[in-house]
């Protein structure tokens, strides 16, 4: 299954480059908050200071990124180009910094109107989004599964969203709502639905690329977004008609399916043409390694639905799926997403008369892979905190604080030396240009 790519279409690297480099400071926030609230932060997902946590990583950094990905990817692989992507870009971005911290600020502080007025911001900015990408996307047909992958991920965009603005509505007006059933499918929508299939739709393009690995088989990418959504739509009309059997074979199913996933690319891996490994290539085992972990926790708990009952198990599941692979999977991404975007822009300014400098020259892997000792040393203090929270939460904190804070400094690093080599192509040309 191979990617046709026109990077002929890509938007200005302003577009996306502005999510990917303010992203990672929602990672250090989310550690600052964990340093500071220490084990009252890993009592129960349901804590002000857990809830506040969660949202500064799943909107502040994942949903950023995520946006910034798909300005870039819709127009290079589905041809979809979205109408003034710098003002779409401009827009989107401050909707969801705002709406993140709003949202942040109002379940740390418990309050109502805090969290009513950042879920309103937060359902405008996406509608504002899906709508310039649906616009987009209008006509295209679905020739790949990429592209068919990237229409359901909206799919699961707006459904997330809506949820959130319902149980938002409801926990700030004391409304009563089965709240523990809706978070679940909220998760499900956001992490499957949306997250999960728009990473799994860019990873058929990304990871063969970038890794050098075999193409994805086509038979399972073609069907793979669409078995999820399909499980999620089920999964909320059983919620609907009180079917608590059906929703754990859901559960269980989209349990089965991210493992048949996350084994599929791993297989790959093994095949991949390039003998080193990278920081990108172990950001992505360290992500498979702990989606499979979580993927079989959730089957557990599909069967055996009294672990669920039990909040180290809950929280311990998020850790691994949101800190342990989605995490991974996004800044391994960014890695090499960042430094490619930044050569091929310094490429279209050379006008083929003044070579762009290599990858590397923008952003090197020594950085990268320091960066990725930091994130895994928080992740494992992380978990050991869940046993040890009194002696470990805080120092797990600082480890996120440290390593969230490294990936922007990687980050905007990489821009910085974008611009130096942007400025000594434009004097090279000029003194061609001059000697001609």
């Amino acid at each position: 299954m191979q990617a046709l790519l026109s990077f002929e279409n890509a938007p200005p690297f302003a577009a996306p480059l502005r999510f990917f480099v303010t992203a990672p400071l929602f990672v250090a926030l989310a550690g600052l908050l964990l340093l500071i609230e220490g084990p009252a932060a890993l009592a129960s997902r349901w804590t002000p200071a857990t809830l506040a946590i969660t949202h500064l990583i799943t909107i502040g950094f994942m949903l950023q990124v995520m946006c910034g990905a798909l300005i870039q990817i819709l127009p290079v692989v589905a041809g979809a180009n979205i109408a003034r992507p710098l003002r779409v870009a401009t827009l989107t971005h401050a909707g969801l910094t705002l709406g993140a911290l709003s949202l942040a600020a109002g379940f740390y502080l418990g309050n109502p109107r805090l969290l009513a007025g950042a879920a309103l911001l937060l359902a405008l900015t996406a509608l504002f989004f899906l709508s310039a990408t649906a616009l987009a996307l209008l006509g295209v047909p679905s020739t790949s599964p990429t592209i068919r992958g990237l229409k359901l991920s909206l799919t699961g965009l707006f459904a997330v969203v809506t949820l959130g603005v319902l149980m938002a509505e409801a926990m700030a007006s004391g409304r009563a709502i089965p709240l523990p059933a809706l978070a679940d499918l909220h998760a499900a929508w956001g992490l499957a639905g949306w997250a999960g299939v728009l990473l799994a739709s860019v990873a058929y393009v990304v990871v063969p690329m970038f890794q050098l690995t075999p193409g994805y088989p086509a038979r399972p990418g073609w069907w793979f977004p669409v078995l999820i959504v399909a499980l999620l739509i089920l999964w909320s009309l059983a919620l609907m008609f009180d079917a608590a059997g059906l929703i754990r074979l859901c559960q269980g199913a989209l349990a089965m399916a991210g493992l048949a996933f996350a084994g599929l690319t791993l297989r790959l891996q093994r095949q991949r043409r390039r003998a080193k490994s990278d920081a990108t290539h172990r950001y992505w085992q360290i992500g498979l390694v702990a989606g499979m972990l979580a993927m079989a926790m959730l089957l557990a708990a599909a069967i055996d639905p009294a672990l669920g009952d039990f909040p180290a198990w809950t929280i311990a599941f998020g850790v691994l799926l949101i800190g342990g692979a989605f995490l991974p999977f996004i800044i391994g991404m960014l890695y090499k997403i960042v430094p490619f975007l930044g050569w091929l822009h310094l490429q279209n300014q050379g006008e083929l008369k003044v070579p762009a400098p290599s990858m590397n020259k923008l952003l090197a892997d020594r950085d990268m892979q320091y960066q990725m000792r930091a994130h895994g040393a928080a992740l494992a203090l992380l978990l050991a905190a869940l046993i040890f929270p009194e002696w470990l939460a805080r120092p797990a904190g600082a480890a996120f604080l440290l390593a969230g804070g490294g990936l922007c400094f990687n980050l905007w690093s990489a821009v910085r030396r974008y611009r130096q080599l942007g400025a000594e192509i434009r004097v090279k040309l000029a003194a061609l240009s001059a000697a001609a």
